[in-house]
């Protein structure tokens, strides 16, 4: 379920908001592990649209991160009533695509606090690097999820939170979330794919390598991510 608010493209302000939160993270990660990322999305029944394309964006993701020691990713997703589904940790883009691929939106209200709860769990089990968030809607009470956003935050996993829309609640919330737990905020629309392309296989580098494998995708990854690149150089 969403506001029927046209979408409005994520300004350069938004993005600069964005980038120069990643650039804050921490500078470097232990050396030969796998980067350990939550990819969580909403699949509900306004998604159904833009599930397609999300597919494909994801996939770039393990390609940018091979070099750096690779990256682990567990799915998330919620629909329909009260139905939430975490995979096993996917190491290969196949085998995220097929569960993706797998999946059929279906109608329902937002369970962000369970993703937020399931990220927290995972963190007390194993190291967790960052959680992504893909979604356009929230329906739950925001003092709860802000209780659940510092939990994680606690935790040391950064929520990037990816806004879909302009759900001006949604937008609210999603913010509070990523501040919450020193994430980041970014909205967009389905005009800004290359755009959302680009930010989350920065955030997946992040996981990867940390800061300073971010800072060298930047050097040769778009305008975009250099923008992030010059934030740490001066930073």
């Amino acid at each position: 379920m969403a506001s029927d608010k046209l979408p409005e493209r994520s300004s350069r302000s938004d993005i600069d908001a964005f980038l120069k939160k990643a650039a804050s993270l921490p500078v470097s990660k232990p050396a030969g592990h796998a980067g350990r990322l939550i990819f969580a999305m909403d699949a509900t029944a306004s998604r159904e649209p833009t599930w397609d394309h999300a597919c494909h964006i994801q996939a770039e993701m393990f390609a940018e991160t091979a070099a750096l020691g690779g990256l682990e990713i567990q799915l998330c997703h919620y629909r329909g009533i009260g139905e939430f589904k975490a995979s096993s940790w996917l190491t290969d883009t196949a085998s995220l695509q097929r569960k993706m691929t797998a999946v059929r939106c279906l109608g329902g209200y937002t369970q962000i606090g369970r993703v937020l709860q399931h990220a927290t769990a995972m963190a007390k089990q194993q190291r967790t690097d960052a959680l992504v968030f893909v979604g356009d809607c929230m329906e739950e009470k925001v003092d709860d999820l802000c209780q659940l956003a510092g939990e994680l935050g606690i935790h040391g996993v950064p929520a990037f939170m990816f806004h879909e829309g302009a759900d001006v609640r949604a937008g609210q919330a999603f913010r509070q979330i990523a501040k919450l737990t020193r994430g980041a905020y970014c909205p967009f629309d389905a005009g800004s794919a290359h755009q959302l392309r680009d930010l989350l296989s920065a955030v997946a580098v992040y996981a990867a390598g940390g800061r300073l494998a971010l800072q060298r995708f930047g050097r040769r990854r778009g305008r975009t991510v250099q923008r992030l690149s010059r934030q740490i150089d001066e930073g």
